[in-house]
């Protein structure tokens, strides 16, 4: 009896009887524990976190986009507001209405229109960042535009509109017109300066100027105030009784003023904020993530809005 040998095991053949050795077990996955649970400071904490990154974007959406909104809606009302009292005879032509009252801070008094920027805007009485949020402002303490003296307007440069962000490109001779009740008042531009620059020498008898202001700078970062001088073409109007002395003129009147009288508004804002916000993280504790976003967002943008709006009031008048 011959005993055969078997043939030596081709490469293939032993890799094959190696993959079929067994292996060794796997090791389980490892389970992933539950986070634990936030307590109540955690929560606040995060939530505070959270809604101050919001108001810093709510705040530049704002002022960069919500303003200029804001301005066209105040725009539309002033003016039907202003063409209905020149249809009726009643425009104000001094510092006191057709009814001898004062004439209200943000009420309209003029129209103006620059062809040469393509502006058209309303002129509002008073000087402050409120008013400046409307259309243009007429300093309270200086005649309305064509009266016998120098009328000085303010308006913006980069925010709600800024009416008033093409002004330093005007050149001389440019014209200028401003219809108040006294009817339509044309001005040629004399020229811009800035501060340090010589000033128009004193007025003429029966003469009208027209000062334009805004801030100077790039748009939203002022760096101080430019101005544009206007002559009257023709023959000025009677002055108007005016009772605010240059004096008196309150402070958030005067060009890149703060306005802080409505810092009550802002507390009573970041109040309402700060209640909702502690609603909102007890909800979440209590009812979950899902109704507590349904029910508090709405809540916390409204919140949210109110104060970056009283927030964007007290930069200054001209931005």
């Amino acid at each position: 009896m011959t005993v055969t040998e078997d043939p030596p095991a081709s490469a293939p053949a032993r890799a094959r009887r190696a993959s079929a050795a067994p292996r060794p077990p796997r090791r389980p996955p490892r389970t992933k524990l539950p986070a634990p649970p936030l307590t109540a400071t955690e929560s606040i904490a995060r939530a505070v976190v959270a809604m101050a990154a919001i108001l810093t974007l709510m705040f530049v959406l704002n002022v960069t986009i919500c303003s200029h909104v804001q301005h066209l809606v105040s725009q539309q009302r002033l003016g039907d507001e202003f063409r209905a009292q020149l249809l009726a005879g009643t425009a104000p032509v001094s510092e006191y209405t057709f009814d001898d009252d004062l004439v209200a801070d943000g009420a309209p008094v003029g129209i103006m229109e620059i062809p040469s920027l393509g502006l058209h805007e309303v002129i509002v009485e008073g000087s402050s960042s409120v008013e400046t949020a409307q259309g243009i402002g007429h300093q309270r303490d200086t005649i309305l535009p064509g009266q016998a003296g120098v009328s000085t307007l303010m308006a913006r440069n980069g925010a709600f509109g800024g009416p008033f962000s093409g002004i330093q490109s005007l050149s001389p001779g440019d014209a200028i017109t401003v219809r108040t009740g006294q009817g339509l008042q044309e001005f040629s531009v004399v020229g811009v300066r800035y501060a340090g620059d010589p000033t128009l020498p004193n007025l003429k008898a029966g003469e009208s100027r027209l000062v334009l202001m805004t801030s100077r700078g790039a748009p939203y970062v002022p760096s101080g105030v430019a101005y544009v001088d206007a002559r009257l073409v023709g023959t000025a109007q009677p002055r108007g009784a005016r009772v605010t002395a240059t004096a008196a003129l309150p402070p958030e009147q005067r060009p890149l003023a703060t306005d802080t009288t409505t810092v009550w508004a802002l507390v009573f804002a970041v109040q309402f904020l700060i209640a909702a916000e502690l609603a909102a993280v007890w909800a979440f504790r209590r009812f979950g993530a899902q109704r507590t976003w349904i029910v508090f967002v709405p809540v916390l943008l409204l919140a949210g809005f109110l104060v970056t709006q009283q927030i964007t009031l007290l930069l200054p008048n001209l931005l």
